[in-house]
């Protein structure tokens, strides 16, 4: 694990020895990073971090110099909570002051105000944020569908948020700006998604109108075999949507295989699966920036499994968590 860079604030630099002129210099030869005015950290261990990781030492950054009442918020918070996100932007950090009015924005530093109930205020790392289902419910009004989507998905899958907590947020921010919008993502998340490219299929069905899947189920056959569990599911049209990402086929690579022997067992898989009747569509991360090549295929398949018998086993569906 990379050490995380060390911030160096102004006033500590002062107490020993530096000047104004010499923190300056750091700056200007490019040996220093200005984080915010009055922080500053080693420019060659920042530039080593991903977006992230800058990200958060911004915003920790940030949190230290704001007023007592402010926590970080939107983007700023879901880093921090170490939700996944997509083409999200990460340049401004994002803080909250419970207050009425008072909002301002530039380039590195958007503050909100808004009202913040108690219970969506949380320590994370010794930072005070907004809690997850506040976290969520801000995106979901901020961001882009597909943006909010994958980081609500990613919250409901690997935290223990809940959907009767994000409905308890909505329900105080109702009328509030973006509210509707927050509902539409809320409506669609699903905590079943386990990649961010799963998610961002999701939303590829739901913006094209396609068929929603059903995720995550396992298929049996007639004898009673597990023949697997699929991505996505079009049950209703006998189709079997799966997103391949290089995750499958790299770091998740069981020990003592290689990439090699993943692929034959996938290989081995879908000739199960399309024995007993189904279509498979897979598509990979790239094409999802070439959406209509993607729903061309899912409706080829529903095409073709409208030509064939219908498949022959059982479904086991995997219930929200």
């Amino acid at each position: 694990m990379r050490r995380m860079s060390i911030v160096f604030r102004r006033p500590d630099a002062l107490q020993r020895g530096a000047t104004d002129r010499e923190l300056q210099r750091m700056c200007t030869t490019g040996r220093w990073r200005r984080l915010r005015p009055g922080s500053f950290t080693d420019s060659t261990e920042y530039d080593a971090l991903d977006a992230v990781a800058q990200h958060r030492m911004r915003a920790e950054s940030a949190l230290r110099a704001a007023s007592a009442d402010a926590v970080l918020s939107h983007q700023s918070a879901a880093v921090l909570h170490g939700l996944d996100l997509w083409h999200t932007p990460l340049r401004a950090v994002h803080l909250t002051r419970d207050r009425r009015t008072g909002g301002s924005r530039s380039a590195l530093r958007h503050v909100h105000s808004a009202g913040l109930d108690r219970s969506e205020v949380v320590e994370v790392a010794g930072r005070r944020v907004t809690s997850l289902a506040r976290t969520v419910v801000d995106l979901a009004r901020t961001l882009p569908f597909e943006q909010a989507l994958v980081a609500g998905d990613h919250a409901l899958h690997g935290t223990a948020l809940t959907p009767d907590l994000l409905e308890d947020t909505l329900r105080s921010i109702a009328g509030r700006p973006g509210s509707r919008r927050a509902r539409r993502v809320v409506d669609h998340l699903d905590g079943r998604a386990e990649s961010v490219g799963e998610s961002r299929s999701r939303a590829m069905f739901i913006r094209k109108h396609l068929p929603l899947p059903e995720l995550q189920p396992n298929l049996y056959s007639d004898e009673g075999e597990r023949l697997g569990r699929v991505d996505l599911l079009l049950e209703e049209h006998h189709v079997i949507c799966e997103f391949d990402g290089r995750v499958k086929y790299g770091r998740l690579v069981p020990v003592g295989q290689v990439p090699a022997d993943v692929l034959w067992a996938e290989k081995l898989r879908e000739d199960r699966l399309r024995d007993a009747g189904w279509q498979v569509v897979r598509w990979i991360w790239d094409e999802l920036a070439t959406p209509q090549v993607i729903i061309e295929r899912v409706h080829r398949a529903i095409a073709r499994a409208r030509k064939s018998p219908p498949p022959t086993g059982r479904i086991e569906h995997t219930p929200k968590p």
